[in-house]
């Protein structure tokens, strides 16, 4: 993740603020607004914080932890070698909900090359 170079967008209290532009357009196309559990992780995700969101079913902890990433990614379109980013899931069936998460903004809702992201399953 960039880390706290994106941080002084948080400051003025919209959780979107440090997101690319591309990313806050398509986020804002496609959503009212951010989730309470969105707007209380994402500033902790910007700051490279480890980070265990908990949160009901629903209230957008997957996108929460994938945005953020996706975002980093775009704006790094040819990174050194490596893995970038490990999502870890504990439920199986929460594979469908990440793929979902995955799907809409590799749809070209914004600017992103995603060849480097593989799929891994186990």
């Amino acid at each position: 993740m960039s880390g706290p170079d994106h941080l002084p967008g948080l400051v003025g209290g919209d959780p979107l603020a440090a997101f690319s532009e591309p990313v806050r357009a398509w986020f804002s196309a496609s959503f009212p607004h951010p989730t309470d559990a969105q707007a209380a992780a994402w500033p902790a995700i910007a700051a490279g914080e480890h980070t265990l969101l908990c949160a009901p079913t629903g209230s957008g902890k997957t996108l929460a932890a994938f945005l953020w990433a996706l975002d980093d990614l775009g704006r790094d379109p040819d990174p050194e070698p490596g893995v970038r980013v490990l999502y870890v899931s504990p439920l199986r069936a929460l594979a469908v909900d990440v793929d979902k998460n995955l799907r809409g903004p590799r749809r070209g809702h914004f600017s992103v090359s995603f060849s480097s992201i593989r799929r891994l399953a186990a």
